[in-house]
């Protein structure tokens, strides 16, 4: 199996930047995320780059959504970045990290009062998803006596191959304003009060590995800020999202890298302004090629059982991974205490969920396994933890995080004490 480099395998155990997965388990008890920090700063880097090297004025927003960890939103705010946020709550951890207000994007299509509120009060943009947020919005600048600066989201109305839950620039998605009638939104915010039209923003998806896709986005976006250029909006940046798939079949995926997008959607961005008098900021959104790759999840088998098929029953399910429950999601599985024994049997990897859908990895070719023996689920960094719950009753388990010789916790394992710490006694049960 093809691995990224910061993931290595020495004396039959799989290492994450030069760290012994087996001595982490040991350490840290399992179920356990490990984060390569360092892998997370390269890949954002290589954004940085791509898009620096063609077009300046650029800005990359993580998907805050995709990892919501402080430690790792703390790590992309000394490196420039600004977020995409989708709640109050993320708004409130981008801040805490770090990240200045102006590079903040409040998206969402069901904002609710206290998320304007928030919005305004913190001087973030917002991403207006209909005329009725715009009014919203407007009434709370008023209130507040300030001027809130926003986009609209765009819905390009696009075919996007990938899972139907992660494509959001089909013409039936529930996000954005269809793309022929933008226009008209941004004649009706010039004429609030309170609001003040900076931005153009659109996503399509997610999990996309062909730029090709990105590059008619572009398109529409930039034949769109030449419609509004006329109209008197001066647009200060085009948001093209995010979006960009990784390589979850290592061996015969392909994915584009940064390098790669920008050198598609740069030269349509760059032609499209020109033509439209204007030198916007290229704002991009990456959530998952920023942080996926950098993190596994450790999960030690209980038991092993052989009935129509041969299953591995380890410790972590749906309730820390649920991408293979949800989107039918495939991801990579190591032995990671015999990382290089070659494979004889295959394999069912099952969780302890009560669930018939608790499954992690589907027949896969491992080496004879047993109870105790360590599975690392690779390509775990975006919505892994991000998507876990308490289902079951079961404690969510600790993080950790690497950078270079360090090793650290970034989040403490939960405790049985800490299902119940916001239960309450109704007064009848007193």
């Amino acid at each position: 199996m093809k691995l990224p480099h910061h993931l290595t395998i020495k004396k039959g155990h799989l290492h994450i930047n030069g760290h012994d997965c087996v001595d982490l388990a040991e350490k840290y008890g399992t179920p356990l995320y490990i984060t390569s920090e360092d892998r997370i700063c390269e890949q954002f880097r290589n954004y940085q780059n791509a898009l620096s090297s063609r077009y300046p004025k650029n800005q990359v927003l993580f998907a805050a959504k995709a990892n919501g960890n402080l430690a790792v939103l703390r790590a992309l705010a000394q490196l420039g970045a600004g977020a995409d946020i989708f709640s109050s709550g993320e708004l409130c951890l981008a801040l805490d990290a770090g990240m200045p207000a102006d590079k903040l994007l409040f998206n969402g299509s069901s904002k609710t009062p206290d998320d304007l509120q928030l919005a305004v009060k913190s001087d973030v943009i917002v991403s207006v998803d209909s005329l009725d947020e715009l009014y919203q919005l407007d009434a709370v600048a008023k209130a507040a006596g300030k001027t809130v600066k926003i986009a609209f989201r765009v819905n390009p109305a696009l075919k996007i191959p990938t899972h139907p839950k992660i494509a959001t620039g089909l013409a039936s998605s529930k996000f954005g304003i269809p793309h022929k009638e933008i226009p008209t939104a941004y004649k009706k915010a010039l004429t609030c009060k309170y609001v003040k039209p900076i931005g153009l923003h659109c996503h399509i998806g997610s999990q996309i590995l062909d730029v090709e896709l990105f590059a008619q986005a572009a398109e529409v976006m930039v034949r769109i800020a030449k419609e509004l250029t006329t109209i008197g909006v001066n647009l200060e940046f085009i948001d093209l999202g995010g979006g960009l798939g990784i390589p979850y079949h290592h061996d015969t995926d392909f994915a584009p890298t940064p390098e790669d997008y920008a050198a598609k959607i740069v030269p349509i961005f760059k032609e499209g302004i020109e033509a439209c008098g204007i030198t916007p900021e290229l704002w991009v959104e990456p959530g998952r090629s920023l942080v996926a790759d950098s993190t596994v999840l450790l999960t030690r088998i209980n038991s092993t059982k052989s009935a129509h098929k041969q299953f591995a029953n380890v410790d972590a399910g749906f309730n820390l991974l649920i991408r293979p429950a949800m989107y039918d999601a495939y991801h990579e599985v190591i032995v990671a205490n015999k990382a290089d024994k070659s494979p004889t049997t295959t394999y069912t990897v099952t969780g302890p969920i009560c669930e018939s859908g608790d499954i992690l990895a589907i027949d896969r070719q491992l080496p004879k396994i047993a109870a105790g023996d360590l599975i690392a689920v690779l390509d775990a960094g975006a919505y892994g933890f991000a998507m876990s719950s308490q289902y079951n009753s079961r404690p969510r388990c600790p993080e950790v995080i690497i950078k270079g010789s360090l090793v650290g916790l970034m989040r403490r394992g939960e405790t049985i004490e800490d299902l119940t710490i916001n239960m309450t006694r109704p007064p009848w049960q007193q």
